[in-house]
This record gives C-alpha cells, structure tokens and sequence, in this order.
C-alpha cells in the first residue's frame, strides 16, 4: 500500500513567474510547507492576505516526525478551520505514568478540570497533519482565497532590501526571480535562510543520542504516555511509549554518548532493542527509524527587517514536551494577526517588533523547561543522577517528591507577562486570564467560548453591559455579551470572575488577553487597544 508520505502533494508545475520579464512582488512568501509555514499561509489567506509558499519538496514528511499536538494548538487550528480533522484522527490523551525500574512511581492528568471542547493532547502523525493542512489550503482555493503551494522550488539565494526581499528559486526548468514585500522563514532547524543570511544560533547542544521507532503493531496498551527511568530493557537509560492512530506506536530509547548512529539505525540492531522491551513473542512492522540528538538553541532575534522566522527555523528544543511544533504554530498566531494590520496599514511597522519580544520570551521559556528536562532525563554527574534516582523512589509514596519529576514539562502555552502590548488589569480577577494569556476555554450552553474568538479585537462583557461594535481609529473592535447564567457549570465565572461581579475582557485576535476591567470605559479601552497596537 503507497503510504501518504511517498505521494506528492503540490507536485511542482512551472508557474507564470518562471516566465515574467521582471521579477514579480508578492505580498507575502513563506519558504517551508511544513506544520508552521502551512498554518501561517492558511491564517494570512483566510484574512485576505495573499500568500505564496515554497517548498523544494512535493509532499508531506516522511515519518511521523512531530506527533504531540497540544490543547492550545488544537485551538488555533480550530481557528483556521481544520482542528476537527485531527482531532478525529488523533489519539486523545490526558494521563500519563511515569516508571522507574519496573515500578510505576506514578501518574498525572493534564486536563484535570471539566469544561474544554479540546483535549490536553492528541498524538498525530506529522504526515496526517500537514495532510489536512494542504486540505485546508485547497478548500480556501475553492473559495478564491489567494493562496498558492509551490513544490519543487528550491530558495537558493535571499536578497533582504529596505522595502522588500529579492529570492533567486531553483527548479527542474531552471532558476527564476520573485520579490516578497514580507518573507516568512519556516524552513526548519537547518534553515537555508538563517544560514544565507548568515545568523545563527545561541545555546546549547546536548551530546546523548536517542532511538525514534515508529513500530506498527497490535497492542492492548493504554493511550496514555508512559515514560521508563532506567528501565531492564534498557539500562541506565530512558524509554518513552505514544500511541498513534493505525496501531502505530512511537518509542524512544536513550543510546548515551559515541556511538554509531548509521549502524543504530539498522533493522539487525533496532528489532533487538525493541524486542527486549515489547516481548519476544510480539510481532511488529518498523515504518521509521531515526536517530537523533538535540540543541536548546534560538536566534538571537526572530524578526529581520522584512525577513521573519518562526518555528524550528527560529528556534530548538529537546522533543521531550512536546514543545517543538506546538511552539511553532503559536510563533505563526501571534506572526500573522500583527502583519495582517502592518499590511493593511492599521498599524506600525513597530507592532512587528513584538513578535520579537513575545515569541523570544516564549523560546526562552520552552528551552528553559527542555533544558531542566533533559538535565533530569540524562543526569551529567554522579551526585545529580543519586539526586534524581531518590526523587523516583520517594515520588512513589511522597507526594511533595512528584513536582522534581522531569520526564519531559509538557507543552502549555505562553502568557505574555511584561509584553509591552498588555494593557490594565483590573484587581480581583482570576490570574489565569490576566492580560498575555491565552484565554481560557468555557462551556456556553451548546457551545465553547473558544469558538466566539479570533482573527479580530474584541470586547468579551461577561454579566457587564458592553456596546456590540466601537471603531477605533479604522480597527473596528466586535463585542460577546456573556452571562454566568449560561454555563451553570460555574467554569466561565471561575475562570474569568473570580471574586468580581462583573469583568470585561480586551481580546486580541490570537485569542491572547489585551486587557481587562471590572466594567466598560470607553476611553480605558481605546487607550489599551492602543497600546496593543503598540501606538505608544
């Protein structure tokens, strides 16, 4: 059977570029058709924007690659219209255990609160995903949105200027010339861009090897994620087990230091170690084998100009939490709705800079927690690996010893405290809402708060009067009236009331707080929209 990864997505066709006297400008070029690149194209095309994407490649990855994704991603693509095909798709999880030896120390739920339309996580082959990612892009073509795929045209040369950035594309009919007024690096972790523009990364890279199998077989284990410290089957190391739709399951298996990593990669070595820990008698097909060591490493800044990177190409983190992809979608969020508004010329080119400060903060976040992670994971001393083996042993009775347990902080999502586009924040109101947080899903009635925000600024009254529209300065500014009364699971107050009577939310259209007060003032509101417009 052909698998989706052998089969061409966007094979390459000559476009009319290929034979334009001059080069032609477009609005907006995004080299790399992967996870970031799709989900950025699909953001900017639904709000107007034209878009170009580039890939020397002609179909999804090979190997399942990336296959965590994350409650506040699903989020996200349920805003660009294609969460539920991976949610159907997917495997959905919350709980996970962690083992040390044979013994299960113990377990943890991600989502442990009612009252999300999403899961904590599903886990999706990187293929499925992009597939319904490149879905999504031709359904927007149907509609006449202005978004196009290109495969099999190869940046071989980037060009930034002043007011846009000259790309010299290589293909089967030869090389031609385009201009972009913005380009959208999303090429990944050895990006060509980064590397033609000659920045790189600052950080560190981590020495320990690690086996990815995806193994398809048929087992009764649990979809949970299961994670081994020192386990028989693989002394001294670690293991981790994900179920994945189509009896495909991920394993990865810690190698240590110096070794061979074309020889680990054979069948003649990888069936043993995987036998050793599935069981002699289980029968199971390799569809992947990779090896692969890892860096905690970003860009010193994202934005260049008028070049700007997102994703792997920006940033790295070790895969234990997740952390990879997940960020990379949130990098394309918080990317697009800011150059939608600099396009549109709503906004200054200064908003663009908060990409930088935002996102960089998130990096540093992530490789902050990846770090700790894999410090735990694979301890670099005696004196640390006594530490961590203690902590295991008394997290299995101890519940104060579970928190110094770090098989990987799985992904959550960034709260942009000290942003500069956070507007007031009104006392007696929940922190988990406060201004730089993605907001916080709730039920409303037969639907979900989620599901009434995006794309735009809004007023979010909840029991507080506010005015269904209000224009500020050309940024026209949509109102959700709410009331308690209509979740009588109590989760919208809690999440957004706490002790206030009242509260009304600034929304941004990444669905990130702006701001909030306990009542509606309009000059208070055009001040902070302002701000998150980074006017002042």
């Amino acid at each position: 059977m052909t698998k989706i990864f052998e089969t061409p997505l966007y094979p390459y066709v000559r476009s009319s570029d290929q034979d334009a006297a001059q080069p032609v400008r477009h609005t907006v070029v995004i080299i790399g058709a992967g996870p970031v690149g799709l989900a950025a194209a699909i953001d900017l095309a639904q709000q107007d924007v034209p878009v170009l994407v580039v890939d020397d490649n002609d179909k999804v990855s090979f190997g399942s690659r990336a296959i965590c994704f994350a409650k506040r991603p699903l989020e996200i693509l349920d805003r660009l219209g294609c969460g539920q095909p991976m949610v159907d798709k997917g495997v959905l999880w919350n709980l996970g255990k962690v083992f040390f030896d044979e013994r299960q120390v113990y377990g943890f739920n991600l989502l442990p609160e009612d009252g999300h339309k999403r899961p904590a996580f599903i886990n999706l082959q990187q293929y499925y995903f992009e597939l319904y990612l490149v879905e999504r892009v031709r359904a927007l073509q149907a509609e006449g949105k202005a978004i196009e795929i290109r495969g099999g045209n190869k940046v071989v040369s980037v060009d930034p200027r002043a007011d846009h950035v000259g790309l010299t594309i290589d293909t089967a009919d030869g090389p031609y010339r385009i201009e972009a007024d913005w380009l959208i690096a999303c090429d990944g972790a050895n990006s060509p861009v980064r590397r033609m523009m000659g920045l790189d990364f600052v950080g560190r890279v981590f020495e320990d090897n690690f086996l990815i199998a995806d193994v398809k077989m048929t087992a009764d284990f649990p979809t949970e994620r299961w994670f081994w410290f020192d386990p028989p089957f693989n002394r001294n190391q670690s293991a981790l087990l994900h179920k994945q739709p189509d009896d495909v399951w991920r394993i990865d298996l810690q190698l240590g230091w110096n070794i061979d990593k074309e020889a680990e990669k054979q069948p003649e070595r990888v069936i043993p170690r995987l036998k050793a820990m599935l069981g002699e008698d289980v029968e199971f097909e390799l569809e992947w084998v990779s090896i692969y060591t890892f860096q905690c490493r970003r860009m010193e800044k994202f934005r260049h100009g008028r070049v700007l990177f997102a994703g792997d190409s920006a940033h790295q983190v070790s895969p234990f939490g997740a952390r990879g992809a997940n960020s990379g979608l949130q990098d394309a969020d918080n990317l697009v709705w800011k150059l939608k508004l600099v396009i549109d010329g709503k906004a200054g080119d200064a908003l663009l800079d908060s990409y930088d400060d935002e996102r960089i903060y998130g990096a540093d976040e992530n490789i902050l927690n990846s770090s700790r992670s894999t410090d735990f994971i694979t301890p670099k001393s005696d004196i640390s690996r006594i530490f961590r083996d203690a902590v295991l042993d008394l997290s299995e009775k101890f519940e104060f010893a579970r928190p110094f347990v770090n098989s990987g902080r799985l992904s959550v999502p960034c709260t942009y405290d000290g942003s500069p586009l956070n507007g007031p924040d009104a006392s007696g109101l929940p922190a988990r809402t406060r201004p730089g947080s993605p907001a916080a899903d709730a039920p409303l009635g037969d639907g979900w708060l989620m599901d009434k925000l995006g794309n735009r600024f809004q007023l979010v009254g909840i029991n507080s009067p506010v005015p269904a529209q209000l224009d500020v300065d050309g940024i026209l500014v949509e109102s959700v009236s709410l009331e308690t009364a209509a979740d009588p699971s109590g989760a919208l107050s809690a999440r957004y009331l706490g002790s206030a009577d009242g509260a009304v939310y600034l929304m941004r259209p990444d669905q990130h707080v702006a701001a909030r007060w306990t009542s509606f003032d309009e000059a208070a509101v055009r001040k902070a929209l302002a701000t998150a417009l980074a006017r002042h």
